[in-house]
């Protein structure tokens, strides 16, 4: 698929040269990165970010004459999971039509001509005779059976956020706004900071739900007069 500026993209770290990181951009050539674009303020540790063979997600910046310029400070949490969470159903779908098919390069050209591969393994796990836009029905059913044995991680989000009550009742006060649904994990972490975990089968539900947990627990702590902070992706 052809990219464009502000365009998230998978990339593998090739090499560190100075003050510019190279990388394969997935299926667009190479791009690189400039160190200030790595994380925002001081680097204590470059290796933590970017090593060669490392996958990151990175934000196109400006595509000048076929040179990338890529971000990997500019991307998200929330941004990072999804892309990632994407190039996982993608290897899926290639390494499914590889065991099964000899000429699988020739299907993965024609489904990728029409559509992206994440969202062709979506909507067949759903109605597995999309497959037969691309397949015979007897391969399509075959693709289907495949993809129905595979299980799907968990996916897990998880927020910060900071927490603090200068009222004489501030530990009922706490505990009353920290009381969250069964399925979320709250740790604390020190300085009057928080965790906020939640597991799901998909990446969006699970960050959607823990959102709206922050949102009520916002309110209440508003409430209280308690001060209540969600630190930024």
């Amino acid at each position: 698929m052809e990219i464009k500026e502000d365009d998230l993209v998978m990339c593998t770290v090739k090499r560190v040269e100075g003050t510019t990181i190279f990388l394969d951009v997935e299926g667009n050539g190479e791009g690189s990165m400039v160190l200030s674009e790595v994380a925002a303020g001081r680097i204590r540790n470059l290796r933590e970010y970017v090593a060669p063979n490392k996958k990151v997600v990175c934000k196109v910046l400006k595509i000048m004459n076929g040179h990338i310029q890529l971000s990997l400070r500019r991307v998200t949490t929330k941004e990072k999971e999804e892309i990632k969470e994407r190039y996982t159903k993608e290897r899926t779908m290639v390494s499914l039509l590889k065991a099964v098919f000899p000429n699988y390069e020739e299907i993965l050209a024609k489904i990728k001509s029409r559509e992206e591969l994440w969202r062709l393994y979506d909507e067949s796990r759903e109605d597995p005779n999309i497959l037969e836009k691309y397949l015979s029905k007897e391969e399509a059913k075959k693709v289907a059976g495949l993809l129905l044995e595979k299980k799907e991680k968990e996916k897990e989000s998880k927020k910060i956020f900071t927490l603090k009550s200068f009222s004489d009742q501030g530990l009922e006060d706490l505990k009353e706004i920290l009381n969250v649904p069964g399925e979320m994990e709250i740790h604390y972490l020190g300085s009057s900071q928080f965790s906020i975990t939640s597991k799901g089968k998909e990446f969006k539900e699970v960050n959607t739900k823990i959102d709206e947990v922050l949102n009520n627990m916002g309110k209440k702590a508003k409430e209280k007069k308690a001060f209540f902070e969600i630190k930024e992706d």
